[in-house]
């Protein structure tokens, strides 16, 4: 009761609510903001999987039909067994640089999200 009368003597009630209203908008601003980002996020998120799948199909086919082109001329183990030589060999070199390429998409996912 005191406090209120002191409020209302100092005229700092209005103040207060003012004071209210804005922390209160300011908060309704940031939580717009996060659902924004989320948003943005998840759209490029979604479409980086459908890229990333596409890609993974092509990769797929592709290295069949290299493999049975290669089967024709060489005998059909043969040709997967070149085909499979290959992803071995970049799986080789993935993992021998695996330390200076992880370095290298750290940075890039770093500055990606301070955009």
């Amino acid at each position: 009761m005191w406090k209120e009368s002191i409020l209302k003597l100092l005229k700092l009630d209005g103040l207060v609510a003012n004071l209210t209203g804005y922390v209160e908008t300011r908060v309704e601003l940031m939580k717009l903001e996060i659902k924004e980002e989320i948003a943005k996020s998840l759209a490029k998120l979604s479409v980086l999987v459908i890229v990333i799948a596409s890609l993974s199909l092509f990769v797929l086919f592709f290295s069949v039909s290299i493999a049975l082109l290669i089967g024709e001329y060489l005998g059909f183990f043969e040709g997967f067994l070149i085909v499979s030589g290959f992803y071995f060999l970049i799986a080789v070199l993935v993992l021998l640089m695996r330390k200076s390429l992880s370095e290298t998409m750290e940075k890039k996912l770093m500055e990606k999200i301070k955009e």
